[in-house]
C-alpha cells in the first residue's frame, strides 16, 4: 500500500502565528494566560497549550481582572474588544490577518452605504466575529437558496465578503447568484480569498485523481478540515476525517492500493505522522509527497511579543 501526502497540508501562517502568540505570552508573562475560545479548531493543539499553562474560556467574564487575555485566530466582535478595554484586560489579538482584512473590507462597504452580505456558516466563530465587527446589518448566506430568500430590493447597492475558510470554488455559485439578482454589487478580488484554504482544496482535488481512499487529519469542528473531506466525497472517493492515528479504521483499507493523506489548516504535522505510523501497521510500504505549492507566507507577531524577555504583566 502506498501513501501519498498532499502538498500543501496542515498549518497555515495564521494558525502558526496564533499558536506562537500563546506560547510567547506564556514565556514572557508566565502562566496562566487566558484564551477566549479555542485558539484554533484542533483539540490536540488546545490540550498541548493547556499543559503549558493556557486556560481556555468561553467568555471574558471568566477571566480574572488583570490577566493576560488572548483572542483566538477566528476574530471577535467589537463588543468583546470594548468589554476587554472597559475591564482593563491586557489583550493580545491572535486574529488571523486575513480575517482582519475581511473585517476592514466589510466596514468599508457599510460606510459607503452598501447592504453587506457575508458568505459563511452560521454559528462559526469567524462569522460571529465578522458580523460583530462591521458596524451595520449583515445578511448571512450559506447557499444559493439563501440568496433567493434575501429580503432586499433588486436595485439595492450590495457588497459581499466571505468567511476565510471558504475557497473560490466554495463561493463561486453563491457569488454568481448574488450577481444575477443584484446588478449593483461589489466584492473583494479573488486574490483576497484565503490562500491557504484555496491551496489545500486544490491539492486535495489533485490528490483524489491518483488515490483510492482519502484521509483528512483534523478536528470535527474545523470548517476547512470538513470541507477537505467533502471534496473527496464529491470526487467519488471514500473519504474520512480523523483526529489522529487512533481513529483509523482498518476496514477502510480493504482493497485499497493507494491512500491519500492531507490535513486541515489547524492540524499539526505530528498528527499526520501519527496517521502514517498507524497505516504502516496495516501494510503501508511507501510514503511519498505530491508536488504542490510551497507556502512561504509569514505573519508578524504583535510588537510586545517580538522580544522574548520575560517581564511582569503591567
Amino acid at each position: 500500500m502506498r501513501v501519498i501526502l498532499a502538498q500543501p497540508r496542515g498549518f497555515c501562517a495564521g494558525v502558526v502565528r496564533a499558536i506562537e502568540i500563546v506560547e510567547r505570552s506564556l514565556e514572557k508573562f508566565g502562566a496562566p494566560v487566558y484564551v477566549r475560545h479555542e485558539i484554533v479548531h484542533n483539540r490536540h493543539v488546545v490540550e498541548t497549550l493547556e499543559r503549558k499553562g493556557a486556560i481556555f474560556v468561553d467568555e471574558l467574564h471568566e477571566i480574572p481582572d488583570g490577566a493576560v487575555t488572548i483572542f483566538s485566530a477566528h476574530g471577535v466582535a467589537q463588543t468583546v474588544i470594548d468589554e476587554a478595554k472597559s475591564r482593563g484586560l491586557p489583550v493580545l489579538d491572535a486574529t488571523c490577518p486575513l480575517v482582519t482584512k475581511v473585517h476592514l473590507q466589510g466596514k468599508r462597504y457599510v460606510a459607503r452605504g452598501r447592504a453587506l452580505i457575508l458568505i459563511g456558516h452560521e454559528g462559526h466563530p469567524e462569522v460571529e466575529g465578522t458580523i460583530g465587527q462591521v458596524g451595520g446589518p449583515v445578511h448571512l448566506v450559506s447557499s444559493t437558496q439563501d440568496v433567493d430568500r434575501l429580503d432586499l430590493p433588486a436595485d439595492a447597492p450590495i457588497a459581499y465578503v466571505t468567511q476565510t475558510t471558504l475557497s473560490v470554488d466554495d463561493t463561486r455559485e453563491i457569488i454568481a447568484a448574488l450577481q444575477r439578482r443584484f446588478p449593483n454589487i461589489e466584492g473583494p478580488d479573488v486574490a483576497d480569498i484565503c490562500y491557504a484554504t484555496q491551496h489545500r482544496q486544490s491539492a486535495v482535488r489533485d490528490l483524489c485523481r491518483v488515490v483510492d481512499l482519502l484521509l483528512v487529519v483534523g478536528s470535527r469542528n474545523s470548517s476547512n478540515s470538513n470541507r477537505l473531506r467533502e471534496i473527496g466525497i464529491e470526487q467519488g472517493l471514500p473519504s474520512h476525517l480523523i483526529a489522529d492515528g487512533s481513529e483509523l479504521d482498518p476496514a477502510w483499507l480493504a482493497g485499497v492500493g493507494t491512500v491519500g493523506l492531507t490535513a486541515g489548516a489547524s492540524a499539526p504535522e505530528e498528527l499526520v505522522l501519527d496517521v502514517i505510523e498507524a497505516l504502516r501497521h496495516h501494510g503501508a510500504l511507501e510514503v511519498e509527497p505530491m508536488d504542490g505549492v510551497r507556502e512561504d507566507v509569514e505573519f508578524r507577531l504583535p510588537a510586545e511579543l517580538r522580544e522574548r524577555t520575560k517581564e511582569p504583566v503591567r
